[in-house]
């Protein structure tokens, strides 16, 4: 069985094949800013990702012939249930007609149903980004108006789930986890017998600061600057999701170079490391109040977690509650790889977009 995996990202395209369980091939395309600057939209983009593609399994000896399915990054479709869904075409009219908001991997879903098309099989995609499991009562806020959303990371998280679960002997169905995606936006969420049941809009700013975003705010000091006339509003939306976090206060969204300027004596930056060591901990708190403190385990994935220091700042707050895990990196090709493969071997059936 195999089958071709299309990521695409802000300034990157990645593609994966993967024959059964093993991934036989990859690779990171990266695209130049002058080169994503030439197109007004993220649909414009599609042709110049297509052919780029193409060109690689080319280059790589491939054909589209050889594969059995194709699956493509889910992008900003209305709220969804997780799972393994069917691309068809009212998917692809609401990701390329930006229905529900802009964002690279609105690509994916369509670059995989206009190559599996042109060879003759499926397309699907899988636990795309706005994948809304919340209960009832974790979305209502203090405003009628307004309710809380989920856009956070579902396809990393219950990848990393699964695999927490494999080690204690049980199925992700069974178990409950508080997963935190620790990346350039920061997710924690309330896995609960496969469901999430309650997550922070990581993609908006909601929850703890990162390196890019600028978390939970104090209500009026942001009115206050909202009307102090200094700033237009789209400057104010990005203070809170782009120049957030360790951008606002050290200028740089990367955690290496945090590191480094801690131990070059920078006694501010190791405030700010702590601080947001400190809030990623109250937020798998506040997680393990939500789970009403059933959880089986605490996991820790994405890139940040590639640092000793942060994960053992976090552990040393959170350990009372649950045990915990770690798994650096994203994992997004190889989850989306076993979604579509469940449904190829007839393990789960495809879910249907409406």
């Amino acid at each position: 069985m195999k089958i071709l995996v299309i990521n695409p990202g802000s300034t990157s395209t990645k593609i994966s094949i993967f024959e059964d369980k093993k991934e036989v091939y990859k690779e990171k395309l990266d695209h130049q800013k002058e080169e994503i600057a030439k197109f007004p939209r993220i649909p414009d983009q599609f042709e110049f990702r297509k052919q780029i593609v193409l060109n690689a399994l080319k280059k790589a000896g491939f054909s589209l012939n050889d594969f059995d399915a194709i699956g493509g990054r889910g992008g900003n479709t209305h709220p969804l249930e997780s799972g393994t869904y069917r691309v068809n075409e009212k998917m692809i009219e609401d990701l390329m007609g930006l229905q529900y908001g802009e964002h690279a991997s609105n690509l994916g879903a369509p670059l995989a149903y206009t190559l599996a098309n042109e060879a003759g099989i499926p397309a699907f995609t899988v636990d795309p980004v706005i994948v809304d499991e919340m209960q009832p009562v974790a979305k209502v806020t203090g405003l009628k108006d307004i309710e809380r959303k989920a856009k956070d990371h579902p396809l990393n998280q219950k990848a990393a789930a699964r695999e927490t679960a494999k080690k204690l002997g049980i199925t992700y169905d069974e178990g409950n986890f508080i997963i935190a995606h620790l990346g350039g936006g920061i997710s924690v969420a309330s896995h609960k017998k496969g469901r999430i049941i309650d997550v922070n809009d990581a993609l908006n700013g909601d929850g703890p600061f990162s390196p890019e975003r600028a978390g939970d705010l104090p209500n009026i000091a942001v009115v206050d600057m909202c009307f102090s006339g200094k700033y237009t509003k789209e400057e104010i939306k990005k203070f809170l999701a782009g120049k957030g976090g360790l951008v606002s206060h050290l200028g740089t969204n990367s955690l290496i170079k945090v590191e480094k300027m801690i131990a070059d004596g920078d006694k501010y930056a190791k405030l700010v490391f702590d601080a947001m060591v400190y809030q990623i901990a109250k937020e798998i708190g506040k997680n393990a109040a939500a789970m009403k403190g059933e959880v089986d385990a605490i996991v820790l994935t994405g890139g940040l977690a590639h640092s000793e220091n942060l994960t053992k700042g976090i552990k040393e707050y959170v350990t009372f509650i649950a045990p915990l895990f770690v798994y650096p990196g994203e994992h997004e090709m190889e989850a989306i790889a076993r979604g579509v493969r469940r449904v190829l071997e007839g393990k789960e059936k495809a879910k249907e977009y409406s």
